[in-house]
């Protein structure tokens, strides 16, 4: 597992696969402030509440000068569905690698139900217009992560 990210370190840079199979990269939102949550596996109950709270935030992140992506380890086909199923607005990454998981510290041992495993570590962090990590949040919950993400950053909602 990746050494754990905090404010001031350099983002790790990554180019993915969104839903359609298109690159997407975290230059390519250069100048802007970026939101990058990544989450253990699309079409999961808590997956899906956090990814639909995004889409219903969205336009309010927007307009705060947020873009949204998020990151799993889900092929881009499974994002496609995901995507269309529950109608979400957010950018969906492909990291079967796990490699992007790993350079965010995202991805290693946690505890599940009590025990020790390796997976995804649900995890947010808000990268600036310059590149740099702004905000680091490890093992957030999928329920009220949005909420508090908005009353962390000061916007209202």
């Amino acid at each position: 597992m990746s050494d754990r990210l905090n404010t001031g370190d350099t983002a790790p840079a990554f180019t993915l696969k969104d839903a359609d199979g298109n690159e997407v990269s975290l230059a390519s939102h250069h100048g802007r402030k970026v939101i990058v949550y990544f989450y253990p596996a699309a079409l999961t109950p808590g997956c899906t509440k956090q990814a639909c709270d995004f889409t219903d935030n969205l336009a309010l992140l927007a307009d705060a000068g947020y873009d949204v992506l998020g990151i799993s380890p889900d092929k881009p086909e499974k994002l496609g569905k995901f995507r269309d199923k529950e109608s979400l607005k957010v950018t969906l990454l492909s990291d079967p690698d796990k490699a992007t998981l790993t350079a965010y510290g995202a991805f290693g041992e946690k505890t599940m139900y009590g025990k020790k495993v390796t997976g995804v570590i649900r995890s947010t962090f808000v990268v600036d217009e310059d590149g740099k990590i702004e905000h680091a949040w490890y093992n957030v919950r999928a329920t009220g992560h949005v909420a508090k993400l908005l009353k962390d950053l000061k916007i209202a909602a």
